[in-house]
């Protein structure tokens, strides 16, 4: 499975972006999809995810509220609808996807990566 992520992009503190990633390669609608992120210095960590097979979403405590992951078979991508921007969101955003998993951060497929950046 191939991601292309994009949509990063920089925006001040309490705007919006939108993230897309696309797959190609594999069944999409089979794979849990998944969004992390990694900022200067730390580990990646789990942002938000959804269930291939019950269409549940999970999120990281931190953006609970704020962040909405959504998914379209139809157009093999899932969405990373971010609100409500703090400048501690500033990080570069992975999509992923496995069969399996779903807020672990050892996914199976990775995309590159989209920087997003939030400023005060």
């Amino acid at each position: 499975v191939q991601l292309q992520a994009s949509g990063g992009g920089l925006v001040q503190a309490g705007g919006s972006l939108r993230l897309s990633c696309v797959a190609s390669g594999g069944t999409f609608r089979r794979y849990n999809m998944g969004w992390f992120r990694q900022a200067p210095g730390k580990e990646r960590e789990f942002v938000a995810a959804i269930s291939w097979s019950t269409g549940n979403t999970y999120y990281a405590d931190s953006v609970k509220g704020r962040f909405t992951i959504s998914r379209d078979n139809a157009k093999n991508t899932v969405y990373l609808q971010m609100n409500s921007l703090k400048t501690e969101d500033t990080a570069v955003y992975y999509c992923a996807a496995d069969p399996r998993k779903l807020t672990k951060v050892d996914y199976d497929y990775w995309g590159q990566g989209t920087q997003v950046t939030v400023s005060s």
